[in-house]
C-alpha cells in the first residue's frame, strides 16, 4: 500500500505540529524519533520550539516508511538510512575520482 504525501509548501521553517501533519505522524512520534536517528536533528529556536527543513521533513517521511510500510523495526530502520548514506558517498567518491583523473589528464596536455 503506496502512502501519498500532501506536497511540501514553499517555506523554510515547519513547526512540530505542521512537520507531523506533512509527514501523517504524531508530534510524540517526532520528538522520539529525533532521539533514535540521529540523522534528523530540526533547529531549535528560543523556548526550545522545534523548526524542521524540507531535508528534515523528507528524511521522516522516509523514516516512516521503512517502519510503517516495510514493517521494519528501528535498529532495521537505522541500518537502512545508514546503508542509504554509505551508498551516496560511495557513488560521490567515485564521481570525484573520475574528475580528478579528467582534470589531472588535461593538467599533463597543458604541461607538455
Amino acid at each position: 500500500m503506496a502512502n501519498t504525501f500532501s506536497s511540501i509548501p514553499d517555506k523554510k521553517y515547519f513547526s512540530i505540529s505542521e512537520a507531523a501533519g506533512l509527514c501523517k505522524v504524531k508530534p510524540h512520534t517526532l520528538r522520539f524519533w529525533e532521539k533514535e536517528f540521529i540523522e534528523l536533528n530540526p533547529h531549535t529556536k528560543k523556548g526550545n520550539r522545534r523548526y524542521y527543513k524540507r531535508d528534515d521533513i523528507l528524511l521522516i517521511r522516509k523514516i516512516r516508511i521503512l517502519l510503517y510500510e516495510r514493517g521494519l523495526t528501528i535498529s532495521g530502520a537505522k541500518k537502512n538510512l545508514s546503508s542509504l548514506n554509505e551508498d551516496s558517498i560511495g557513488s560521490l567518491k567515485e564521481e570525484i575520482l573520475e574528475d580528478l583523473e579528467e582534470l589531472h589528464n588535461v593538467l599533463k596536455k597543458v604541461v607538455k
